[in-house]
């Protein structure tokens, strides 16, 4: 995988984490494909639309969001990011806060990269 590829997608991690603290449902729809989803352990595969509408409400929202790549794979026009994930928020007016292992997919539009799935791993604590 060329150094090129790799920082493409290391900056739609960054940037898709800056549109996350952003709140801002426009800004994070640039940056996932209108069929992403969110795979959580509480809910399972949650739609982009409910996350996106959740967010637009007020009912979640994030202060912080950082992610710590551990592997990258490329397979063509699809590669997978898998991290170790903390983040912090509100969510119902409650403070959350998660540390978790998280591998997003991203499929190759043109020449940017767009999450088309989130999985998230609550990461194990000692």
């Amino acid at each position: 995988m060329s150094a090129e590829v790799l920082e493409t997608l290391e900056a739609a991690e960054r940037a898709f984490n800056a549109a996350m603290i952003s709140n801002d449902p426009g800004r994070i729809a640039a940056c996932i494909t209108p069929d992403w989803v969110l795979v959580t352990p509480q809910r399972g595969p949650v739609p982009a639309q409910d996350v996106l509408a959740a967010i637009e409400s007020g009912l979640l929202s994030h202060d912080t969001m950082t992610k710590t790549t551990h592997h990258i794979h490329l397979l063509g026009d699809v590669a997978t990011v898998t991290g170790r994930g903390q983040n912090t928020g509100l969510f119902h007016g409650e403070p959350i806060s998660a540390d978790e292992w998280i591998t997003d997919v991203y499929r190759r539009d043109g020449s940017s990269w767009r999450c088309v799935l989130t999985h998230l791993t609550p990461a194990a604590t000692p």
